[in-house]
């Protein structure tokens, strides 16, 4: 095999499921195709996040000679902190009626989250154009955030394509102006986008007390 389809496999390695004993455990932080006898799953390992997720299934019930896998998610770094929720609203109220941007990050050493400015090139109140910050030692993203002004909180097709590749949470927060702003949760892993139907009931209290 060439160079570089070995690369790329290695990369992005294939695991058969076995029938008898539970897959073994991924070695390192990185991503994993898990082949079951119920679909194909992709497993992802970060620092503060375990994820098994299907990505398909199989067209006929030919028997495959594997075991099965459940969805999983595992997160290691615990809830995001309200307060810096509310730090991030006050930064999007301070830049209103422009967008703005942050990330939380969290650090495995110190298990400490800390909210980030993104290094802005240029913003308007329809587009946010940035740089992603410098971090500290090991720390990682976990939520990236951007606000959008005067309008509600919704993740766009530019959304869409920006994320396509990160694992991260990401959050909008929209209708700045309003003593409660609206917000869009979801976790973004691979291509896979995961709604989240309910904000944390904490987030909206700290940025509602923020208003006052």
């Amino acid at each position: 095999m060439n160079v570089v389809d070995l690369t790329l496999q290695r990369s992005l390695p294939s695991v058969m499921v076995p029938k008898r004993e539970p897959v073994a455990p991924m070695p390192t932080n990185g991503e994993r195709l898990l082949v079951a006898s119920n679909g194909v799953f992709i497993e992802i390992r970060r620092s503060w996040l375990s994820l098994v997720r299907r990505i398909a299934t199989y067209a006929v019930p030919t028997a495959i000679p594997y075991g099965e896998i459940n969805e999983d998610t595992q997160l290691a770094c615990g809830a995001v902190p309200a307060a810096l929720i509310a730090r991030f609203t006050t930064m999007a109220r301070a830049a209103f009626p422009k967008e703005t941007g942050a990330w939380i990050v969290w650090s495995p050493t110190s298990r400490d989250f800390r909210l980030v400015p993104l290094v802005i090139r240029s913003h308007d109140e329809g587009s946010l154009d940035y740089e992603p910050p410098q971090l500290e030692g090991d720390e990682q993203l976990v939520l990236d955030c951007h606000s959008h002004g005067r309008y509600p909180a919704y993740f766009s097709d530019t959304d869409d394509a920006d994320d396509r590749h990160e694992v991260k949470f990401a959050l909008v927060v929209g209708n700045c102006q309003a003593a409660t702003p609206s917000l869009a949760l979801r976790l973004c892993a691979k291509g896979i986008f995961e709604p989240f139907e309910r904000v944390p009931s904490a987030w909206y209290r700290a940025i509602a007390m923020e208003a006052v």
